[in-house]
């Protein structure tokens, strides 16, 4: 093969590609770099960080806290006189206060008694300014002076209205008077044909004795024509009006008649005579009534002077002073409230009662009758009360209902207001039940370690791993005023924990650095 026909050989295709000098020297410096420090390093910090794991329950500062064990207690179920809970309450007077009222109106004088006094039946409280009760005493008794004596003249007036019905003479002598009078008119009547039969003889002798005259006219005188003429006229004239007199007489006559009557009918009727006795007695009613109200004006105006006194209506103690002197009471004026009259008020230190704050989960323990256990700083020993009744007074802040407690032979050191602590005791249990009653363990937690929210209630407890979480219970109804009972969430060997709360969170480790002693 001649050189012409040979390939030729490309030594260029055999070369390295090499980078230039300076970055050759960078890598190189780069991966003992790498090599020697970073993943050594990487390494050793893996293992310091699981390390640091493993300790860090060790080395981390815990939140220190103190706990308190759960209560076990060993009760039976409604067994007499056992505690089941506790209340506060106070005392009052059973069933109310005793207001002492002013019965009359009036200004307060005198106070004569302080608080705390006992104070005995109509025994005098208070005295009121009397002046003006006393005039008005004067004066109801000069007004029952003059209703006497209008009472004396209307019995007065009375008996001679009597005495005119039984003896009514002033009837009969007018009877008697119109009978006279008829029997004159009748005379008359009677008489009166005599008198015309006279009266015409008389004329006509006067008529011939004139005629005789005036025949004789030249032998007599003149004079004795007229005279005769005269005596003639005359005796005419008496003969008309003797003659005209009988109907006027026979009218007098029946009209004396007619009297006679209505004076006969009067008499056997007395109708005026009974109407003026009747109008005696009804004005000596009238004046009895007006004597009789004169006597109650008296009466009650001697009453208000007494009243000027007041008076304690019952025995007891003072319990507060109302009024005062100078301070003016309303009595019994309708306008006026009970407190504007009330001087003092008292109580029955036998009769008094607790009303107590139970809290609303216990109100399903309480029974009338339940036995109750009273205690007071003032009283050395447990005071007996009963159950009366629930009130329906609650209290929205407290969450409790009130109990009113009845105090047993309440001793003579406590007082109305003063504070106590009431323990409810089971009741009797039924006979019928006694064969169901058995001994149930009951578990017990302070309190005030039980935290209440909108998710119900729990308490902060210490895990196994030594943190802290927040457990859900539930409460029961037995306790004590510090201790509430609780039914689940917890068991006896629960570490409760009892100080160190504030900025604690679930998960957060805690260290136990006491324990407390729960309440009993």
């Amino acid at each position: 093969m001649t050189s012409a026909t040979r390939p030729q050989l490309d030594l260029r295709e055999l070369a390295l590609d090499r980078p230039n000098q300076a970055e050759a020297r960078t890598k190189a410096r780069r991966k003992p770099l790498l090599t020697r420090y970073l993943i050594p390093g990487g390494i050793v910090l893996g293992f310091v960080g699981l390390i640091a794991v493993a300790v860090s329950d060790q080395l981390l500062p815990r939140h220190e806290v103190t706990v308190s064990p759960v209560v076990v207690r060993r009760a039976e179920v409604q067994q007499e006189g056992t505690p089941l809970f506790q209340a506060a309450g106070w005392v009052e007077p059973r069933p109310t206060p005793i207001n002492v009222p002013a019965l009359t109106e009036g200004v307060v004088e005198e106070l004569l008694v302080v608080e705390g006094q006992p104070v005995n039946k109509d025994e005098p409280v208070a005295r009121l300014i009397d002046i003006d009760a006393k005039l008005s005493l004067r004066q109801a008794q000069n007004t029952l002076q003059l209703r006497k004596a209008e009472l004396e003249s209307a019995e007065a007036e009375l008996k001679a209205a009597e005495l005119r019905v039984e003896f009514p003479v002033h009837l009969e002598a007018a009877l008697a008077d119109a009978e006279s009078s008829l029997a004159q008119a009748r005379t008359n009547l009677a008489k009166l044909p005599h008198l015309i039969k006279a009266a015409e003889a008389r004329a006509v002798y006067a008529e011939q004795n004139y005629e005789g005259k005036r025949a004789a006219e030249g032998a007599i005188a003149g004079r004795l024509i007229q005279q005769a003429l005269s005596e003639h006229t005359d005796a005419e004239s008496q003969l008309t009006e003797l003659r005209e007199r009988g109907p006027y007489l026979q009218k007098e006559v029946a009209t004396l008649e007619e009297k006679v009557t209505a004076l006969r009918s009067q008499l056997n009727l007395l109708i005026e005579e009974s109407r003026q006795l009747r109008d005696a007695h009804a004005k000596k009613q009238a004046a009895e009534s007006r004597v009789a109200e004169a006597e109650l004006a008296v009466e009650k105006a001697q009453l208000n002077v007494d009243r000027t006194i007041v008076r304690s209506p019952v025995a007891g103690r003072v319990l507060t002073l109302v009024a005062s002197p100078g301070a003016r009471v309303m009595g019994l004026d309708p306008a006026g409230g009970y407190s504007s009259s009330t001087v003092i008020q008292m109580y029955d230190p036998a009769r008094l009662q607790v009303r107590a704050d139970v809290r609303l989960e216990d109100v399903p323990l309480v029974q009338p009758g339940q036995p109750v256990e009273i205690e007071t700083a003032s009283s050395a020993t447990p005071i007996k009360g009963r159950v009366l009744l629930p009130t329906s007074t609650a209290n929205i802040q407290k969450n409790t209902l009130e109990v009113k407690v009845e105090v047993e032979d309440p001793p003579p050191t406590i007082r109305p207001e003063m504070l106590v602590t009431a323990t409810f005791l089971a009741p009797p249990t039924p006979e019928s039940q006694l064969d169901e009653v058995q001994e149930t363990e009951r578990l017990l937690v302070p309190r005030d370690l039980v935290v209440t929210s909108e998710q119900g209630t729990a308490v902060w407890i210490v895990t196994a791993d030594g943190t802290a979480a927040l457990q859900s219970v539930t409460l029961g109804k037995a306790g004590t005023e510090e201790l509430v009972e609780v039914v689940s969430g917890v068991d006896p060997t629960s570490k409760i924990i009892a100080t160190g709360q504030q900025g604690l969170e679930v998960g957060t480790a805690v260290e136990i650095v006491g324990e407390s002693s729960a309440g009993n």
